[in-house]
């Protein structure tokens, strides 16, 4: 995701987003361990947006206080 796409959502939007993407992040890193991981390159664009997610977050608690 774009990081202007992300903004548009609510926290709670992103937070579940989040968890999803942590959750296929351990599925991929499993996969990887089994030899059963064709596209290694999907746990980098995993891996930056959780990345991007954890940003924006931190970017809206900033301007919150």
């Amino acid at each position: 995701m774009k990081p202007e796409e992300i903004r548009a959502l609510s926290v709670e939007e992103i937070k579940a987003k989040m968890s999803d993407a942590r959750e296929e992040l351990m599925k991929l890193r499993f996969q990887q361990v089994n030899g059963q991981l064709t596209d290694t390159s999907r746990l980098r664009i995993v891996r930056r947006n959780i990345a991007r997610f954890m940003t924006i977050l931190n970017e809206r608690a900033g301007t919150a206080e």
